[in-house]
C-alpha cells in the first residue's frame, strides 16, 4: 500500500459539484492499493498515519502527530499511485488492485484510523473526484509498506 500525506490548512473532495468530505487542519491522505496488499499493509498504514509526527512543536521540530493537534484526516482512494512510468509515455497500472480488492482495504485504514479517536472524511471510491487543498509548509510525504515504509 501508497500513500502520499500532504500536511494541510483544510482540504475538501467534491464529486458532481457536491463536496464529500472537508477538514480543516490536518492531513490529506491519498491511498494507493496495490495487488498484493493485504490487511496487514492496511493495519501498517494507518498506524504509520496516526503516528506520524510532521507537526512542529513550539521549538519548530517534527515532534507532534496528527492527533496531537486535535487534526483530522481526509482520505482519498488514488489507483494512480501505482502507476508505473518507466517504459514509454503512457503510465502502466498492472500492479494497482482492482476495486473490488482496493476498495475494502481502503476502508480497512479509514476504519482503523478511526478507531485510534481520529476524525476521518473520505471521497467516493472510483468516482471522478476534485480535490482543493491549502498545503501547510508544504510538507509532503510519501509512505510505501512493500519498502518499509
Amino acid at each position: 500500500m501508497r500513500a502520499v500525506v500532504q500536511r494541510v490548512h483544510e482540504a475538501s473532495v467534491s464529486v458532481d459539484g457536491k463536496i464529500v468530505g472537508a477538514i480543516e487542519c490536518g492531513l490529506l491522505l491519498f491511498l494507493g492499493v496495490e495487488v498484493e496488499d493485504d490487511e496487514r499493509d492496511a493495519a501498517q498504514m494507518a498506524e504509520k498515519v496516526a503516528g506520524l509526527r510532521c507537526f512542529e512543536d513550539e521549538a519548530g521540530k517534527f515532534n507532534l502527530s496528527v492527533a496531537d493537534v486535535s487534526g483530522s484526516i481526509l482520505a482519498i482512494s488514488q489507483f494512480t499511485l501505482h502507476g508505473d512510468c518507466r517504459k514509454g509515455r503512457r503510465p502502466s497500472f498492472t500492479r494497482a488492485a482492482r476495486p473490488e480488492h482496493a476498495a475494502p482495504l481502503c476502508e480497512a485504514v479509514v476504519r482503523l484510523l478511526r478507531e485510534r479517536g481520529l476524525r476521518v472524511e473520505t471521497g467516493s471510491f472510483g468516482a471522478h473526484m476534485e480535490v482543493s487543498s491549502v498545503n501547510d509548509g508544504p510538507v509532503t510525504l510519501l509512505i510505501d509498506t512493500k519498502k518499509g515504509f
